[in-house]
């Protein structure tokens, strides 16, 4: 993927610049240590022909707590912010886009608390992140790190080396993802993306406390809330997600993906019929406004 070509323009630190002439500090606490924290967003071009942020606020609040959970000094307004994103897809002609922004350290060394923070906002066109056929999913052999070592609500940079190699160990073995327990053996989420199964006419999820609790699922939760899908917050097991009639991922990146199959038990129900696949849809409605439209 070429996320950036010679006149691409990135925010960094309160300024537009070319991505290609920006430089970085390679004694950063961040390239050194993983301690950055960032996030992952969509803008979609509407039914309307605008271009809209999904969620922005929501986004852009979140990378503040995930700076202020990991001790990063945070100075940045969330609605300068969401106007800054708005000037940096226009000036790189973008409707349909990925937006990582990144608050990273400065030179240091030591474990020693700092004094600043930088930001950089990047943004690049993306289709879905896992495709649009149902994935094939295994158990990974890396579990998510243990709560108590980390701040696991904070979307830090550094977490996602378990979620680098549990995919990698997956597409190695022939599969399209990898789902992840916690250190209780209990389902916790994908690389990048919670999970959700059917069974008898109910969605299950994951609870809180040994994941991050994404943007996407709390939007999955409130669509079902609007539609009737009774969902339910609760630990179970993968031999009990084996059992389900139907499973998918949600995330930002990953908008809503069916599963084929989990360690290559094939899922009973035809995805076109399951709920999954209401949600798949009126999470797309959602995002792009089309009812808003359809209703003028």
């Amino acid at each position: 993927m070429a996320y950036y070509h010679d006149n691409t323009i990135i925010f960094l630190n309160g300024a537009f610049v070319k991505a290609a002439e920006a430089t970085t500090d390679y004694y950063s606490q961040s390239l050194h240590y993983g301690y950055a924290v960032f996030e992952g967003i969509r803008s979609y071009q509407t039914a309307s022909g605008e271009t809209k942020i999904f969620k922005a606020t929501e986004h852009y609040d979140r990378l503040k707590n995930s700076a202020v959970a990991l001790n990063m000094p945070y100075n940045w307004d969330t609605n300068e912010l969401i106007e800054a994103t708005y000037a940096l897809l226009e000036k790189n002609n973008l409707q349909n886009a990925y937006i990582r922004p990144v608050v990273y350290a400065p030179a240091n060394m030591s474990f020693n608390l700092n004094n600043e923070s930088y930001l950089m906002i990047a943004a690049w066109e993306m289709g879905l992140f896992l495709g649009e056929k149902l994935i094939r999913v295994m158990t990974s052999s890396f579990q998510r790190p243990n709560p108590k070592g980390f701040r696991i609500e904070a979307k830090a940079s550094g977490h996602y080396v378990n979620s680098i190699l549990a995919s990698q160990e997956a597409k190695a073995k022939g599969f399209d993802e990898a789902l992840l327990t916690d250190m209780n053996d209990f389902v916790a989420e994908g690389p990048g993306a919670n999970v959700f199964f059917e069974k008898n006419g109910k969605l299950v999820t994951p609870p809180t406390g040994n994941i991050l609790p994404g943007i996407t699922r709390a939007t999955i939760i409130e669509l079902c809330a609007e539609m009737n899908i009774p969902v339910e917050e609760r630990l179970f097991t993968t031999d009990e997600l084996k059992q389900a009639d139907a499973a998918f991922f949600c995330g930002t990146a990953a908008e809503v993906i069916g599963w084929q199959s989990f360690d290559d038990v094939v899922f009973p129900t035809n995805w076109n019929d399951t709920l999954g696949r209401k949600i798949q849809l009126a999470y797309k409605e959602r995002v792009t406004e089309a009812a808003l439209v359809s209703e003028k």
